[in-house]
């Protein structure tokens, strides 16, 4: 058990450190700029992306920043209603090829809206579309045949976790805004 934890310890670092802060820098400053604006951030995900994706929008909610989940097949049935111009929408796709993904940029290339990618492979279709691509470089998935989106998946969520952070630091967010937002559980307990 500890070997593995070792392993997975080793294998996250390495992909974390391989992130280009330059590009995950500009990706908060333009989402900080689309917040300012009165626009909202938009996190777009398929399969297990999904919790993630929320947990992200949970967050950003808690800190009263405007986000919203679009489910990417859910797109094309009326939720692209909710992206507006001015909106930054982040699509997350491990392969950068997922046909839903692909037909979605094509799709928000018509709007009026920041597209950004968040993904694990530097030569695809949707890194060479999307010029705001933000790539982390991933050994292995952790489980027994490299394929199952594991490490990937907390991957995308510490990434997006630390943007909603970085973005609280941004916008001036105070812990008398979170309380005013998280009135409940044991976090309003403590903050009362």
């Amino acid at each position: 058990m500890k070997q593995y934890f070792k392993n997975l310890l080793r294998i996250m670092e390495k992909a974390l450190m391989s992130i280009d802060e330059d590009v995950f820098e500009r990706l908060v400053d333009e989402s900080a700029k689309v917040l300012q604006n009165g626009n909202k951030l938009i996190v777009s995900g398929l399969g297990k992306n999904v919790p993630v994706c929320d947990k992200f929008v949970g967050t950003m909610n808690s800190f009263g920043l405007n986000a919203s989940y679009m489910n990417t097949n859910s797109a094309v049935h009326g939720d692209l209603g909710m992206i507006h111009s001015g909106d930054l929408v982040i699509i997350l796709t491990k392969s950068g090829e997922t046909a839903e993904s692909v037909y979605l940029d094509e799709l928000l290339k018509k709007r009026q809206c920041n597209i950004w990618l968040l993904t694990f492979e530097k030569n695809s279709t949707l890194t060479k579309e999307i010029k705001n691509s933000l790539v982390i470089d991933l050994e292995h998935e952790g489980d027994l045949w490299n394929i199952a989106p594991n490490n990937s998946t907390t991957l995308n969520l510490i990434v997006l976790q630390m943007l909603a952070v970085r973005l609280a630091e941004e916008m001036g967010v105070k812990l008398e805004d979170f309380k005013e937002n998280h009135p409940g559980g044991h976090i309003g307990q403590l903050l009362k």
